[in-house]
């Protein structure tokens, strides 16, 4: 009896002694989190089956992204464009230059030529166009968001629909890389950009993580508004490893923010010895992978995100729920599989093509 207490009180005190949120076994737990993502890409549906030719036939989208100078948003609107032409609807890009009397343009346009859907795509933020979607949905269009907020957030109140990102998942990842690569003694520095809506709760995502796998371990945060990026995120992190050499790894947040980050590592010297992990699978970043500079960036295929956003926005039309979060896998990118992304790297390469089999089916396409 006396025994059976004792291994009980052992037991007890085994639970207690680990932090509320914390992982019991966390170089377990931190690898199971990155082996979720590094297998191919299956398809999994994000709702049932619907007759999707027929539900839209007639209907017109007009997407307006933040800006056709973004090389991101090419590529997603080129991707919900061939969508579109699939299931056989009018789908119009508002091409502009990062200009807001353009942005307001693209949504008079949707009013006046009376479209169904107005769609801002890429980080157009709704709140910068309040009066003017207000306007819109007056004349009856519906509003929609494609790849601008967190699975964590809520919509604007002129928003209708949302194909949201799981920015979280990412910082999850990001956090179990950074603990696995350094043995589980990371001291991390962070690069985030709060000026972006899905920023705080990706930086949230990453500092919580990387508390609940190692709670006495240490961790920085630098945030740099986009606009910048050129010119502060290079001395601001220079200054973060002057005044900590013990740092082992950066984690600029949107995997661009590495073109600077790596500059500063070189100057310092800490490049080769300090890890760089980041996210959005951006070509010219696999290549930095690709020749060492970088060393994980998870990728999302922006030709599986275009199909993915046009199915919540037909969703919307053709009255079905709407979806937690936006039908696109996070795949790790790596020195083992990076060149399965392309030489150069491109923005669809290395995931595999699952997704179009997947939403045809799902759309009763074939």
């Amino acid at each position: 009896m006396r025994v059976l207490l004792l291994s009980a009180f052992v037991a007890a005190s085994a639970i207690a002694a680990v932090p509320s949120g914390a992982h019991a076994d966390a170089m377990a737990d931190a690898k199971a989190i990155l082996e979720q993502h590094k297998k191919m890409p299956v398809f999994d549906p994000p709702g049932e089956a619907f007759d999707a030719k027929s539900c839209m036939a007639g209907k017109k989208v007009l997407s307006i992204p933040i800006s056709m100078t973004i090389p991101f948003n090419v590529e997603l609107q080129k991707a919900m464009s061939t969508a579109a032409k699939e299931v056989g609807f009018t789908y119009t890009t508002w091409d502009n230059q990062l200009k807001t009397d353009q942005w307001i343009q693209g949504v008079s346009q949707a009013i006046s030529q009376k479209y169904d859907v107005l769609d801002l795509a890429g980080g157009l933020n709704p709140e910068w166009l309040g009066p003017q979607l207000t306007e819109a949905r007056s004349a009856g269009l519906k509003i929609t968001t494609t790849h601008l907020y967190d699975v964590t957030q809520k919509s604007a109140p002129t928003v209708d629909y949302s194909s949201r990102v799981d920015f979280t998942e990412a910082g999850k990842v990001l956090a179990a890389w950074a603990f696995v690569q350094t043995g589980g003694k990371p001291n991390v520095l962070i690069v985030g950009s709060s000026d972006v809506l899905p920023s705080v709760p990706f930086v949230k995502a990453i500092q919580d993580e990387l508390k609940a796998l190692c709670p006495e371990c240490k961790q920085k945060h630098l945030d740099v508004p986009v606009s910048d990026w050129a010119t502060k995120i290079q001395p601001g992190t220079q200054s973060a490893l002057l005044a900590d050499p013990g740092i082992n790894y950066i984690i600029p947040i949107y995997d661009s923010m590495s073109q600077f980050v790596v500059p500063a590592l070189r100057i310092t010297g800490a490049l080769g010895s300090v890890g760089v992990a980041g996210f959005n699978g951006t070509p010219f970043v696999l290549d930095m992978l690709r020749e060492g500079q970088v060393n994980m960036d998870i990728g999302e295929s922006l030709g599986w995100a275009g199909y993915a956003a046009i199915d919540n926005i037909m969703r919307m039309i053709c009255g079905k729920p709407e979806v937690a979060k936006l039908n696109v896998p996070l795949l790790i990118f790596d020195k083992d599989n990076v060149k399965t992304a392309g030489v150069p790297a491109n923005f669809n390469d290395g995931y595999g093509d699952a997704h179009l089999e997947g939403f045809r089916k799902l759309w009763k396409l074939k």
